[in-house]
Order: structure tokens, then C-alpha cells, then sequence
């Protein structure tokens, strides 16, 4: 069960796409909530600009989300994107619909999320890059803050493995 992300970052908006893109990237996706936007809220000023910016790049963005239709749909609308709702992450069947969907493999797509046993183990079954962000608001509902506790023990490990590597 590979939990480890493959980079930590502080956010989703500053995460280096165009190296992404040189390495053969061609599809982001993205969790919405805590990691694009505040937990509930519709997409902002700052993701609609990243989303065109991807496309320029010549990225696909995508919505990946275990939320209601109603709260996907309308937010991957704002920001121009397909999407996916209940996508029972950290099932494989989302992320490999959203490839089916975006016309690519799944080693062409990087996974961006804030949760280690939803977004970062889903993409990792799935074959593909992630990268695991920190949550934007630390206010959250009890079984986040509970997932929350439960994923120190992996950020521990993967911190204490970055570090390894990079001493050699």
C-alpha cells in the first residue's frame, strides 16, 4: 500500500506545472475541497486564472471529488473543467474515468490533493503522480480532523525518507 506522495507542497497554486508538462504531464487532477478553495466554498478569482493558466500549457485540468453532484458540477462549470463527483476516492475508478475522460494514461496525469487516505493513496493505485498540499483552512468537520491524526505517522515517514535522500 504505497501512502507516500510523491512531493509536498505548500499549495496548489504554486506547485511548478511547466516542469510537470516537460516531464510528460498532460492532465492535472485536482481535489476541490482544502485544496483549491476553503472547505464549501465556490471557486475563486485565483483558480479560475490556474485553470486557464494549465491550458495554456497545454494541461488538462480536471475535477476529482467525492462531493455531491450539485457542489462539483457547479464548481468545475466556474473554472472550465470536466469532472468526476462521488468518486469513491481512494477507488481506483475515478481517477482512471477522469484519464479515460482527459484521453490519457494514467502515468500522464499528476494528481493534486490535501488528503493522504483519499487523494494521495487513490492516485498512487492508480499509477499516478501526486502531490499531497497542505490544507488551506485547519478548521475542519471531527472525521477530517480524525483522518488528520491517523496521517501523521505517513508524513512522518515520508518526511523522514525525503530527508534520507537528500543527505546522499
Amino acid at each position: 500500500m504505497n501512502l507516500f506522495p510523491d512531493e509536498r507542497a505548500v499549495s496548489a497554486y504554486t506547485l511548478p506545472y511547466e516542469e510537470y508538462r516537460a516531464a510528460g504531464i498532460r492532465g492535472v487532477i485536482f481535489d476541490i475541497d482544502n485544496t483549491l478553495v476553503r472547505h464549501g466554498e465556490p471557486a475563486v478569482w485565483r483558480t479560475v486564472r490556474l485553470f486557464a493558466h494549465l491550458k495554456e500549457l497545454g494541461l488538462t485540468p480536471f475535477i476529482l471529488s467525492n462531493n455531491k453532484v450539485d457542489r462539483v458540477r457547479s464548481f468545475a462549470e466556474a473554472v472550465g473543467a470536466d469532472y468526476v463527483w462521488k468518486a469513491g476516492k481512494p477507488k481506483k475508478y475515478g481517477y482512471l474515468k477522469a484519464c479515460g475522460i482527459m484521453g490519457i494514461t494514467p502515468a500522464e496525469a499528476l494528481a493534486v490533493g490535501d488528503q493522504i487516505y483519499t487523494d494521495i493513496w487513490g492516485a498512487k493505485r492508480s499509477g499516478m503522480r501526486a502531490v499531497l498540499v497542505d490544507p488551506i483552512d485547519p478548521r475542519e468537520e471531527l472525521q477530517i480532523r480524525i483522518k488528520r491524526w491517523l496521517e501523521r505517522p505517513i508524513l512522518a515517514l515520508f518526511l523522514r525518507r525525503k530527508r534520507g535522500t537528500a543527505e546522499k
